[in-house]
C-alpha cells in the first residue's frame, strides 16, 4: 500500500493546496476479508472533510486506510478550507470545480489513474457530506455514487432565516448568497436532483446517513422524505450516534458496501 500527502497549485482556487492519498497497490491478500474486490480494478473515492478540517482528518481520524485495503479503493482526500465545496463563479473561488474537475484530472496525470464515471465515487462528512451530494448531483457524468455522512444540509434553514449554528452569519452570506434564491439553485441538493430527473439524466447512487443524536438529523430526514416522494434510488440510514468519528467510521464502511453492491 502506498500513502502520502501532496501539494500542488490549483488554478480553480488559486492556491497551493494539499491532498492525501491511499493506494492499495501492493496489498497482501492475507489482510483482505473479501478477495472478490480484487477481481476488478481499484475504484476511486474522493473523501471531503468537514468545516474547519483538512485532508489529514480522514488519515488520522478515520479507518480510510483499512477500508482502502478491504475494498480495493484508491482514496483521495483534498483540503479546500471552509468553502462548502461551492463555486463562487470566478477563478480563485471555484471549489466545486476543483473537486469535480481539476483534482481528478491532476490525479490522472500524476498517478496514471484513469478516473471515469464508472470507477469514481465521492463522499464526505458534515460540510463534506453536503459538498459530496452537491458535487455528485451537479456532475453525474463524473461519479457513479455518493456517500454522504452527517451532511450539513443547512440550505433550508438559511432560506427560512432560521439557521442557528456554528457558522457565522457573515460567512453564510458570503458562501451562499441571497437566501431568497437559494432553494432554486445549484446549492440545494433537492433542486439538483429535481433538475436531473426532469432532464432524464442518469443519477448517481445516493447513500447518506446521520446519527439520531446529531443536530443535523432533522434536515437529513427531510432530504430522505423528499427523495422518497420522488421515488429516487437511494439508501438512507440512521442509528445511535453523534457528530463524531465513531459514527462516521461505522457508516463510511456501510456506505462503501452499499454503493459497491449496487
Amino acid at each position: 500500500m502506498a500513502s502520502g500527502r501532496m501539494e500542488f497549485h490549483s488554478q480553480s482556487i488559486m492556491l497551493h493546496t494539499n491532498f492525501s492519498f491511499i493506494l492499495p497497490n501492493d496489498v497482501e491478500m492475507d489482510e483482505v476479508r473479501d478477495k472478490r474486490h480484487y477481481d476488478r480494478e481499484p475504484m476511486n473515492l474522493i473523501l471531503l472533510h468537514g468545516l474547519t478540517g483538512t485532508d489529514t482528518d480522514w488519515l488520522y481520524g478515520s479507518m480510510a486506510q483499512w477500508m482502502a485495503i478491504q475494498y480495493n479503493l484508491n482514496i483521495f482526500m483534498p483540503t479546500t478550507g471552509n468553502s462548502f465545496y461551492l463555486d463562487k463563479g470566478y477563478k480563485g473561488a471555484n471549489y466545486r470545480e476543483f473537486i469535480t474537475e481539476e483534482l481528478p484530472a491532476y490525479i490522472s496525470r500524476t498517478f496514471g489513474i484513469k478516473m471515469t464515471r464508472e470507477n469514481s465515487m465521492i463522499g464526505g462528512l458534515s460540510m463534506g457530506g453536503y459538498g459530496s451530494l452537491c458535487a455528485a448531483l451537479s456532475h453525474p457524468e463524473k461519479f457513479r455514487a455518493c456517500i454522504a455522512l452527517s451532511s450539513a444540509l443547512i440550505t433550508g434553514g438559511i432560506a427560512a432565516g432560521s439557521l442557528d449554528g456554528v457558522v457565522p452569519p457573515q460567512m453564510i452570506a458570503d458562501i451562499f448568497g441571497d437566501p431568497e434564491k437559494l432553494t432554486e439553485s445549484d446549492k440545494n441538493p433537492e433542486y439538483l436532483y429535481k433538475k436531473l430527473k426532469r432532464e432524464g439524466r442518469t443519477i448517481p447512487k445516493i447513500y447518506f446517513a446521520c446519527g439520531t443524536d446529531d443536530d443535523l438529523i432533522g434536515p437529513n430526514r427531510k432530504l430522505r422524505d423528499y427523495l422518497s416522494a420522488e421515488s429516487a434510488d437511494f439508501i438512507f440510514e440512521e442509528g445511535p450516534g453523534r457528530h463524531d468519528w465513531a459514527f462516521w467510521n461505522e457508516y463510511l464502511e456501510r456506505g462503501i458496501r452499499a454503493v459497491l453492491e449496487a
